[in-house]
């Protein structure tokens, strides 16, 4: 019995914070060098075009585990201007999404010369997203709801855009971000998901160190939902070794919500909030980068003991010969 409490627990703590996840879900990817997956406004920031695949898998040992994967490119367009686009797909069950996401990004360059990086961005993407419904299995214990057909996928289509704006000076950055800024309904939840799926999303970081020897990068993100007021922030460190191939990392994040769920163990009511601990390893050898992710539900309540692992594969392109004087990661 309390195995089974556990489990409807773990259940609802889960998804109680995947509210919202519409398009493509926040998670710690943006770490590999990937700051455009969530930051449209950083389309064509860095001195080299972007290419960026990500696969996501959870629970390996469970059936239709949730996994994402992602294809990204962004790139400079003319002297100041950027321009990107995303596609993904997103499974969790019976219920999954692809979409495709177009980004244009405007740089306004407030340096004194080429080398000195002084940049204020701003980025709109628009995206196409299909959600679906796979109904087929949901009759197999001969149950009758009159709501459920039992015989057909659910689709839906719908648009959406996410906007934002980065600050990028020297060693420090900022990020501010909408995303689903426009209100919109897919029919297949008609009756059960709000019309809001408004999202804001700020991130910050500093760069300090001595490049020839470790570079440091403390960061911040705070994520929020505007419906349901959920917030969670995420507390990240990475470490930068400069090598003559290129650059081997490190990290380690920490997410954790502001909001709780409550179970019950015995005649005990416990709360628990949302905690992830997240280490990350990765390597830039000339043109390519390669890196790993590996998240860990942290608390007394989750479904089981295995993790969360991600491959990031990336490659960059068309390279500014000059970089900027600045221990920049994500733009040199």
């Amino acid at each position: 019995m309390y195995h089974k409490i556990r489990i409807l627990a773990a259940l609802f703590f889960i998804s109680h914070y995947s509210f919202s996840q519409e398009g493509i879900p926040v998670y710690s990817d943006y770490l590999s060098d990937n700051y455009y997956l969530i930051h449209p406004s950083m389309a064509g920031a860095a001195n080299c075009a972007k290419i960026r695949l990500t696969g996501r898998k959870q629970w390996f040992d469970q059936e239709d585990a949730p996994e994402l994967q992602t294809l990204s490119f962004n790139g400079r367009v003319g002297e100041n201007a950027g321009a990107g686009v995303i596609l993904f797909n997103d499974k969790n069950g019976y219920h999954s999404q692809k979409g495709i996401k177009f980004t244009y990004a405007y740089h306004l360059m407030f340096s004194r010369d080429e080398i000195d990086l002084n940049q204020l961005s701003f980025g709109i993407s628009a995206g196409f997203i299909q959600s679906q419904l796979d109904e087929t299995e949901f009759r197999q214990s001969g149950d009758f709801d009159p709501i459920i057909d039992g015989t057909i996928v659910q689709k839906d289509a719908y648009f959406n855009v996410d906007v934002g704006a980065s600050y990028n000076f020297l060693d420090f950055y900022a990020h501010a971000t909408v995303k689903n800024a426009i209100e919109t309904r897919r029919d297949i939840y008609t009756e059960y998901e709000s019309d809001n799926l408004r999202k804001y999303l700020l991130s910050a970081g500093y760069i300090f160190g001595d490049r020839d020897r470790i570079l440091w990068e403390p960061s911040l993100l705070f994520q929020m939902v505007e419906k349901t007021r959920e917030k969670a922030i995420d507390i990240n460190l990475k470490a930068y070794k400069n090598l003559d191939f290129g650059r081997v990392w490190a990290g380690l994040s920490y997410r954790r919500s502001f909001d709780g769920a409550e179970f019950m163990v015995g005649n005990t009511i416990s709360n628990q909030k949302l905690q992830y601990i997240t280490p990350i390893v990765g390597v830039n050898f000339d043109k390519f980068m390669f890196a790993y992710t590996y998240s860990q539900l942290s608390g007394a309540v989750k479904f089981d003991n295995g993790g969360y692992h991600q491959i990031t594969l990336g490659i960059d392109l068309f390279c500014r010969p000059v970089k900027y004087d600045c221990n920049c990661p994500a733009i040199n």
